[in-house]
């Protein structure tokens, strides 16, 4: 039956067609039509899982779990629930706007670029399904290596530069990562998720208190670059800037903030709520400073770079609330922020294969000559700032109520970052699509938006609305994979662990 295998075909179909797109010549847009229809048929592949959900079943769904390898044993273990299904079918739903994205914009290397585009899904993909550790591994460290290749091919100023300093940002962490991998499997001889989290909950004996923080620490360094989290967001820039506009949809959010919610929430609850403090103010300081950094951008891509570690730095707020409120508001926006970041850049990218410039100041007067693309940039800008009645009110207000009780003064400073965020997104607006007619816009013969473009833009608007007041469609599954987080963290075995970490820590100290 096809539900015994969909995640397994979901994860290796891309990968499958990248191998197809090596053999293809390069001759008209044979590799483009290709990669388009690969990237349907994963995407249609992923609807697979809400369309056969089953709500109210505890556990992971969808399950493979096969002996890989005996020693070291290594399962070939898959699986999905209300945590990591959407965020498959988003990346599908990204690869498919990805490819109408880049159709005009990649005309040389083109086999290259599409080769590595497809391998990326499959590294994306493996990480949200992925429950055995040394698989999940494999795909984390599968996605750096795509991305960083595309930027040093596609960079447009500093490429190979960018394309090392992002790699470096990420690999180093997750090389410690491996090492505190390998611990855990060192003391209960698996790599199973499931069996990882039962052997921390119910044999807590086994493990050192100081050891077991380290070891989470290690996980988080590693998840929070890949966000990132302030302050180690120096990559998040110049990736932004020199990333071809399918692989910047990609890069910033998502596979970082699934894996904290999944492994630092659900294999080291104690060690989170002490690291939460700290991990809330970061998270306030990356959305002040980001949305404030975004304020002064003339160039409109850096200006999204910025405005992304804004917006992330909200999700990371309502994940360490470590309230059911605010993990829901969190996987919310991180499905919304990879929805709407897309389209933002997206439409960036459409302006620049008009005009030929990111820099704000040499437009002005633009409405008037492309109507429906001013439309769909307000829609996305609305979005982006939380408009009520789009996807993004949705999440800001789960995570701002979900921390608020908690973290009440914290809180009201990062609502500012929502002030500033509208303050930036209409500044932007208003300087590119109103106003007096730049010499750059009248003297141009640009035309408006193309049936290719509509093609990528109509499905994302009309998400962004159902989003906005349909909710509940998401939420339900949404809510059944973050409850057992929150739960973990409100039970009093992990208040009691999490009090013997601190005071451990308070000893260590007073030691040194």
């Amino acid at each position: 039956m096809l539900t015994d295998s969909i995640l397994t075909l979901t994860t290796f179909v891309p990968i499958a067609g990248a191998i197809v797109v090596a053999l293809l010549p390069r001759k008209g847009r044979i590799i483009q039509w290709w990669t388009l229809l690969i990237s349907l048929v994963t995407f249609a592949l992923t609807l697979h899982l809400p369309s056969h959900f089953v709500y109210g079943q505890q556990g992971f769904q969808f399950e493979e779990n096969y002996s890989w390898i005996t020693s070291p044993a290594i399962r070939y273990h898959l699986g999905v629930d209300g945590l990591s299904m959407w965020l498959v079918v988003l990346t599908g739903f990204l690869s498919v706007i990805g490819v109408l994205g880049s159709w005009n914009v990649i005309d040389k290397r083109t086999k290259e670029f599409y080769f590595f585009f497809l391998i990326q899904q499959t590294a994306m993909i493996g990480v949200f399904v992925a429950l055995d550790m040394f698989l999940y591994y494999g795909f984390w460290e599968l996605s750096l290596v795509p991305m960083a290749i595309l930027i040093a091919i596609f960079g447009r100023e500093r490429g190979s530069k960018t394309a090392l300093k992002f790699f470096s940002y990420t690999f180093i962490p997750s090389a410690l990562f491996l090492v505190a991998i390998l611990w855990l499997y060192a003391k209960t001889g698996t790599f199973d998720y499931v069996e990882l989290q039962r052997a921390l909950t119910t044999n807590s004996a086994l493990f050192a208190p100081e050891a077991l923080w380290w070891v989470a620490l290690a996980f988080l360094v590693a998840f929070a670059v890949k966000v990132p989290v302030f302050p180690l967001h120096g990559w998040l820039n110049d990736t932004i800037y020199e990333a071809p506009t399918a692989m910047a949809m990609v890069v910033a959010g998502k596979l970082g903030l699934y894996s904290i919610l999944r492994f630092n929430l659900g294999l080291f609850p104690a060690q989170a709520r002490i690291f939460a403090p700290c991990m809330i103010t970061l998270a306030v300081i990356g959305i002040l400073y980001g949305a404030c950094i975004a304020l002064i951008q003339t160039n409109v891509r850096r200006l999204v770079a910025y405005a992304m570690l804004s917006a992330l730095s909200f999700c990371t707020l309502g994940i360490f609330s470590l309230s059911l409120a605010g993990l829901n508001g969190a996987v919310y926006q991180t499905i919304n922020e990879g929805l709407t970041g897309s389209a933002f850049l997206i439409l960036v990218g459409f302006l620049y294969e008009r005009y030929g410039t990111y820099e704000m100041a040499q437009y002005g007067g633009l409405a008037a000559k492309l109507p429906n693309m001013a439309t769909f940039y307000v829609i996305t800008a609305l979005s982006l700032v939380g408009l009520p009645l789009l996807n993004g009110f949705v999440g800001e207000f789960l995570i701002l109520s979900g921390s608020f009780a908690p973290h009440a003064r914290w809180t009201a400073l990062a609502t500012i970052g929502v002030i500033l965020g509208a303050a930036y997104m209409l500044w932007m607006i208003q300087r590119i699509f109103y106003g007096p007619q730049s010499s750059l816009v009248i003297g141009s013969t640009a035309p408006d938006l193309v049936a290719r473009e509509y093609l990528a833009l109509v499905p994302m608007a009309l998400l962004m609305l159902i989003m906005g007041v349909a909710s509940p469609l998401w939420m339900h599954a949404i809510n059944e994979g973050v409850s057992g987080l929150a739960n973990s963290h409100n039970s009093s075995p992990a208040l009691l662990h999490s009090r013997a970490v601190a005071n451990t820590s308070a000893t260590l100290a007073e030691e040194r």
